[in-house]
């Protein structure tokens, strides 16, 4: 696929490397020079200097050929004028603006083909504040991930010493939660994956990614990973829009402190903000300030400032200092990589957060949903299964019949049961109706292409 990203910085560079390294054709546009040699030095793609609103410089990118247009500058208007201009004077077929503003909301009338053509809406700040929420919800996770409109989750979860999970090997876990409709998908130990069967043992501290019916999910959570205490009282440093949008979002539901280094913006949180959140002026990296606020009572501490390593350093001395849980936003991979399960319990990532947003458009068939999983390296698909058994490769076949790639497994299938959609567990021989919608785990992103085929409805299939 022939993609223009226009912008390279956080948010540009991050989508440029996850799609790259899914072999395609990618060309960024950014007025910054030194910027765009970097990316060229590291990554194999093409660099256009120049305004990516102008037509002249979207023509020198090949917007003529292109098959997608991702405009994600830091700034809303520029990104969509350049949709506007992408889609009315080159035709590209899908174009995608990142707005940090509420007023531009997907569906609105002005970003309809007449209006601004825009066919999608990401913001990495409000994907980073549902992806903190929905770990606040349930703290007993490291990543939860929801398909089919919420029918079927995706958790991925560190296995306690003393849970039902721990010492037993799947088939046995299988045997003594029947109740619990949940299927493990995936086991990492040590950051390496180990083969997923029946007769694997797995081992308290292991990682599993564990694809769940809804109903089922706090029942699997307390299967894998024991109860955790609800998270009541949450700290957050950094009042940017991130920080302001998570403490929105909590409003009613925990107790908050904001920490924030400016004065005035203090005093713009404080008017925004609710008199039961307390917002404070300071340094999160100050010990004596944490100590004074009592960090040590906090289920929940979140980093959330722009520079990385405030936000590595402010959360490390709030674990120290006795917060229950923290977690730390970072932009850069190499740093998210490092800190995930130390000090930190968790590291978000904001392109990780809406890189699967992206990935859903450029998959190729039928794909409903895609989530990026451990940092990029693996991913969970959702596809639909359509047509019949001579025209699809999946409709009338058991599970057990399907083609896929070595490592790929089938996490759920997503039915119309009774006029509702229900989330089945798959087993060996359950046949594969039209219409299903399929979740599918990968552990390595290379094996995109293969599944997207079984996806696809040929006019003949032998």
């Amino acid at each position: 696929m022939n993609i223009i990203i226009l912008g390279a910085g956080r948010v540009g560079e991050s989508v440029a490397e996850s799609l790259v390294s899914e072999q395609n054709d990618i060309t960024v546009i950014d007025p910054d020079p030194e910027r765009l040699h970097l990316l060229e030095d590291r990554l194999e793609l093409r660099g256009v200097v120049g305004n990516g609103i102008q037509p002249s410089v979207l023509r020198h990118a090949g917007a003529q050929d292109a098959d997608m247009f991702v405009a994600c500058s830091t700034l809303d208007e520029t990104n969509l004028v350049a949709c506007k201009v992408a889609h009315d004077v080159f035709s590209i077929p899908t174009t995608i603006a990142r707005i940090r503003s509420p007023e531009f909301l997907q569906g609105e009338e002005l970003l309809e083909p007449g209006g601004f053509a825009v066919n999608k809406v990401i913001c990495p700040e409000a994907s980073v504040t549902r992806y903190i929420h929905q770990l606040i919800e349930y703290p007993e996770a490291l990543q939860v991930l929801t398909f089919s409109q919420g029918q079927a989750y995706l958790l991925a979860v560190r296995v306690a010493a003393g849970s039902q999970l721990a010492g037993r090997t799947i088939s046995e876990f299988s045997a003594h939660a029947p109740d619990v409709a949940m299927r493990v998908v995936a086991v990492y130990r040590r950051e390496q994956e180990t083969p997923c069967e029946a007769g694997t043992r797995v081992l308290p501290g292991d990682e599993v990614f564990v694809v769940v019916d809804r109903q089922h999910v706090r029942a699997a959570l307390h299967a894998v990973a024991n109860v955790s205490e609800p998270v009541r009282r949450v700290m957050i440093a950094g009042g940017g829009r991130v920080g302001l949008r998570l403490a929105r979002s909590l409003v009613g539901k925990c107790e908050v402190k904001l920490i924030e280094t400016d004065r005035r913006r203090c005093e713009y949180l404080a008017e925004e903000l609710p008199s039961s959140m307390l917002v404070l002026h300071g340094d999160a990296s100050d010990e004596e300030l944490l100590m004074g606020e009592n960090v040590g009572d906090m289920d929940l501490f979140v980093a959330l400032t722009s520079d990385d390593e405030d936000n590595i350093m402010a959360a490390m001395l709030a674990k120290r200092l006795g917060a229950r849980r923290v977690m730390a936003l970072i932009n850069r991979r190499a740093y998210a990589d490092m800190m995930q399960g130390s000090a930190i319990d968790i590291a978000v990532s904001p392109s990780q957060a809406v890189i699967g947003e992206l990935l859903t458009h450029v998959r190729r068939g039928a794909v409903a949903a895609v989530h990026s999983l451990r940092r990029g390296a693996a991913e969970a698909l959702e596809g639909v299964a359509h047509g019949d058994p001579k025209t699809s490769q999946l409709v009338g076949r058991r599970i057990e019949q399907l083609h896929l790639p070595a490592g790929a497994r089938v996490g759920a299938i997503v039915r119309a049961v009774d006029g509702a959609a229900r989330a089945l567990m798959p087993h060996h021989d359950m046949l594969i109706e039209s219409g299903d919608h399929i979740v599918i785990y990968l552990p390595h992103k290379r094996l995109v292409r293969e599944v997207e085929r079984l996806f696809q409805v040929k006019a003949t299939f032998l």
